[in-house]
This record gives structure tokens, C-alpha cells and sequence, in this order.
């Protein structure tokens, strides 16, 4: 069915990206067919609302430098769907998607787009032979596509409000979800959490007699002493919650490895997109940073981290979706950056979208002075051009559909920056 790379994005397309369904049956149904109920090698499973990606990217990091062949699946994309599927740290080839997808269909033909990709990256592990496989939730726990598979260990990043015309509108309805997830006595590991949220991990572990480890302080003044790969002050407890998850898949599997030396490497080389990621001026673009705080929690993490850098940022590219709390997030922004720092409001050309020039009222009724709004990144990027921005970098933040933009235009900044780039 499926002959070229094209062929499984444009069915990929077809199911649609936001088409859900919350039931296992078909994952169950499609994973028996296809010999995947139990993994051929160790599975963590990472889940939470704001640091899963981060988690789960210190995971990998450890893997390989441990010597594990590492598959790591996560969700969204910027550009391109491969990029969700990762072994050893580099993207699913293109050439191997259309067998792997349609070995998908034959096991079933009606699923969800992110059900395809979760068996598509199981397939595509199990062909490629890895060691060990980290697989990043996409919404909540309990329903999760990833949710159907056997997993070794559960690593859960903070807990907090988001998606709640989904999952519930109150952080303990969105934590028993998440926490539904929890169905063995696999062991799990969490960040620090809000009583609420904590006690229904608590629960759930009582009820299924699995071991809870809750990362402490003992925990993160370690992880104080390491290079991290990924800045910021929320990384920590990220970090604290991969070696903590590390440590106890060690114990619990003798075929996991584990150095001291290996692990201050691995959270050290740690990357991800998109988070806090820091690119030096170059070219026609001022240095810059990008963050994908796309929620109240995130937003508040990126304000901590812009704090500790010791820098306001010279101007701010800011744009989010409807369905957040955004006038909160501008007010943490507004927090984070001088009332007198340019923002630029750019359009995201996506249906959640909100509206720039309500975003762009709301910034001024909160005390911004200067305040413009653009047809889209490409625009906002060539307004800094009037900007003094040689002091500090430029802040772009909010969404990650607006990342995504810029990653289209820039798609070098996807992989970490290992020499000086040609300018075009």
C-alpha cells in the first residue's frame, strides 16, 4: 500500500492529527498481531504534563552513552513526523517507513494517527534491534496509546493544569488520569508533585503494589553538581528524575548498566529543540532563545530560567493557542521581560490558534510598552531588524507550533550546533 516516505505522511494527514479516541482495544488488538505485547527489550514509559520530552531526552542520552542501542519515541514534531522516532539519537530513515507502515496496516486498519506512530516506532525498535526503548505519553495515561504496552519502569515529570477539556478541569481529575497508567507492579519514579497529584500516584501504586520513588532534595542537589545538556532550572528535577529511573532499572535489571562516569556524560550531551535552546548570533538572526512553553506551568518554568541566566531579553516573539491560559502566561512573560522590551505578537497559522491582536491588547493592557503584531515569524524575525538586540538575545516563546515555523524557515537548529554553519 504504502511505496514511498510521502505515501505514509500523506496517510498520516488523512487520519489527522487531532482525531482521538480514547479507547486500547485497537492498540491491544494491533500489537498481538504484530508480536509487540511483550517488548523485546527494556521499555520505560515517561509521563506528566510539562517535562516529559526533557525526561525522556536524558533517558536516551544515558542509554547511548552506556552502550544501549536506544529507541526513543516522543511527540510533537516541528517539521517532519521522523523526528518523533529516534534510535541511537538519530531520525527513523526515511526509506524504512513504508514497510514498517504497512505492517501497521495489515495488523489494523483504523486507527488513530498517534496509535500509527506508537506501533510504527515499536516496529521499527523491535527491526532495529535496540536495547532499550523510552517511550514519551502523548495526552494523560490511562487511555495513552503507550499505555498498551508492557513497561519495565514509569517515570512521571511534574504534574499540572493543561488539556483539561480532556482530561478534567481540576489537577486531580488530570493526575488520576495520568496515574491510570499505573496497572503492574513495575516500579515508578516522580518528580516532586503537588499534594493532589501525588496522592493519586500514591493510589494507584498502593492498589497495583508498585514501588513509588519521589525524587528529593538529596535527589536534586546531586544533579546541581552536573553539566546538563538541557538549561534551565526545571531541568534539574528532569535530570533528577532520569537517574533516578536509571538507578532503579539497574537494580531491578542486571542487563542495564551503570557508570558514574557514563551518566555525567549522558546528562551532559542531553539535547532537545525547542527548550531553552540557546543559538549564538549568526547570519541576518541575533542570538537567540527558544522556548516552547506552550502553558501556564511551562511558562512559569521558562521565567525561573530566563531569571537565572542574569539577562532580559532584548525583544520577545510571542504567540500560543486559544485553549491556553494565555492571560497568565502573559503576565509571567511580562514577569520575565522588562515592561519595556519590544514584543512582536506573530500569527501561528494553525485553527487553535489565538488571536495576535487579542494577545497583542492583552500585553498592552498589562503595562507593555512596545507591542507589534505580525502576519507570521518570517515578519517578526525581520521587525528585529530595527531592534537593538546585540546586548541580550531575543526571546521566541509560546507555542510549539510557533517553534515549528521557525524550524521550517531554520531546520539546521533541529541537531545541536557542532561547528559554524555557512551563512546562505
Amino acid at each position: 500500500m504504502f511505496k514511498t516516505y510521502a505515501d505514509v505522511l500523506a496517510h498520516l494527514d488523512h487520519l489527522g492529527l487531532f482525531h482521538m479516541d480514547f479507547s486500547l482495544h485497537r492498540m491491544h488488538t494491533a500489537l498481538n498481531r504484530l508480536g509487540l505485547l511483550q517488548p523485546h527489550c527494556p521499555v520505560i514509559q515517561v509521563l506528566g504534563t510539562n517535562g516529559k520530552g526533557s525526561t525522556s531526552t536524558f533517558l536516551a542520552s544515558l542509554g547511548r552513552v552506556h552502550s544501549l542501542r536506544t529507541g526513543l519515541y516522543t511527540s510533537p514534531h516541528f517539521v517532519s513526523p521522523a523526528e518523533r522516532i529516534r534510535i541511537d539519537g538519530s531520525p527513523l530513515p526515511e526509506h524504512l517507513w513504508p514497510a514498517l507502515a504497512n505492517q501497521v496496516m495489515r495488523a489494523h486498519r483504523e486507527l488513530t494517527y498517534f496509535e500509527f506512530m506508537t506501533l510504527l516506532a515499536l516496529l521499527a525498535f523491535r527491526e532495529c534491534g535496540t536495547e532499550l526503548i523510552i517511550l514519551e505519553a502523548g495526552l494523560g495515561g490511562e487511555h495513552d496509546a503507550t499505555t498498551a504496552i508492557h513497561a519495565d519502569l514509569l517515570c512521571y515529570a511534574p504534574i499540572g493544569m493543561d488539556h483539561m477539556a480532556i482530561l478534567g478541569d481540576t489537577l486531580g481529575a488530570i493526575a488520576t488520569d495520568k496515574a491510570g497508567a499505573i496497572r503492574g507492579t513495575a516500579p515508578v519514579v516522580s518528580a516532586p508533585q503537588e499534594p493532589e497529584a501525588l496522592a493519586r500516584l500514591r493510589t494507584a501504586c498502593c492498589i497495583n503494589q508498585a514501588p513509588l520513588t519521589v525524587v528529593d532534595g538529596a535527589a536534586l542537589r546531586e544533579i546541581s553538581g552536573m553539566e546538563l545538556g538541557l538549561r534551565g532550572p526545571h531541568q534539574h528535577v528532569n535530570a533528577a528524575v532520569a537517574l533516578a529511573a536509571w538507578r532503579t532499572l539497574h537494580r531491578v535489571n542486571s542487563r542495564i548498566p551503570l557508570s558514574l562516569p557514563a551518566i555525567r556524560k549522558g546528562l551532559a550531551r542531553a539535547f532537545l529543540p525547542g527548550r531553552f535552546q540557546q543559538i549564538p548570533a549568526r547570519c541576518a538572526l541575533p542570538a537567540l532563545w527558544l522556548d516552547g512553553a506552550h502553558n501556564e506551568h511551562g511558562m512559569r518554568a521558562l521565567a525561573a530560567a530566563v531569571e537565572d541566566a542574569g539577562l532580559t531579553p532584548s525583544a520577545v516573539i510571542f504567540s500560543c493557542l486559544k485553549d491556553k491560559d494565555w492571560q497568565d502566561m502573559c503576565r509571567l512573560l511580562l514577569h520575565a521581560a522588562h515592561r519595556d522590551t519590544p514584543f512582536i505578537v506573530p500569527a501561528i497559522h494553525n485553527e487553535r490558534a489565538a488571536d495576535c491582536e487579542e494577545l497583542a491588547a492583552c500585553l498592552r493592557g498589562m503595562g507593555a510598552s512596545q507591542v507589534r503584531t505580525a502576519r507570521d515569524i518570517s515578519l517578526a524575525l525581520s521587525l528585529l531588524d530595527g531592534l537593538e538586540c546585540a546586548d541580550a538575545p531575543v526571546l521566541i516563546c509560546g507555542s510549539l507550533y510557533l517553534l515549528s515555523e521557525f524550524y521550517t524557515l531554520f531546520p539546521q537548529y533541529l541537531q545541536p550546533i557542532r561547528r559554524r554553519e555557512e551563512c546562505p
